[in-house]
């Protein structure tokens, strides 16, 4: 039985990735389930209005979203681009103790946050992957998805 991911991604901080989001998200589904696909779709907008999410209200979003966390196995994060929901879904993997994976892309012309960059001091369950190219990035995720099926096989 495969991996139950959850992918965190921008959507209301910018959809300048979710051609990106696409790619990791395809590569994902080859170790399990990606509970979260919809935030790779290219039909969702910044403003949720138009793709999956557009009929929600934003509490139901919130508790979709919660229980897709709780039901994941382990979590992976694209943080290139700043978004408070990605940062949120972050904290509450971490208290609840799952395995994060975030990647973020060094030629973007932006600062990862000291908040996610400092976690994997203070927490074995996070650890952080800066990448140029999306093969490398790609790479880091089997990696981690490869080992996070290990650790399951063995319980």
């Amino acid at each position: 039985m495969g991996l139950k991911i959850y992918f965190c991604g921008s959507i209301s901080g910018g959809r300048g990735d979710a051609e990106l989001y696409c790619q990791i998200v395809e590569h994902m589904k080859t170790f399990g389930t990606v509970l979260t696909e919809h935030v790779a779709s290219l039909k969702q907008t910044a403003d949720g209005r138009v793709g999956p999410d557009g009929n929600l209200s934003a509490t139901e979003i919130h508790d979709r979203d919660m229980e897709w966390l709780t039901d994941s196995d382990v979590v992976v994060a694209e943080v290139t681009t700043p978004s408070l929901g990605v940062g949120y879904e972050i904290g509450r993997a971490l208290d609840m103790g799952k395995n994060i994976l975030c990647l973020f892309r060094d030629d973007a012309g932006r600062r990862l946050s000291a908040m996610i960059d400092g976690a994997q001091s203070s927490n074995n369950n996070i650890s952080v992957k800066r990448y140029i190219a999306i093969s490398d990035a790609l790479e880091y995720v089997s990696g981690f998805l490869e080992k996070s099926q290990n650790k399951n096989a063995a319980v």
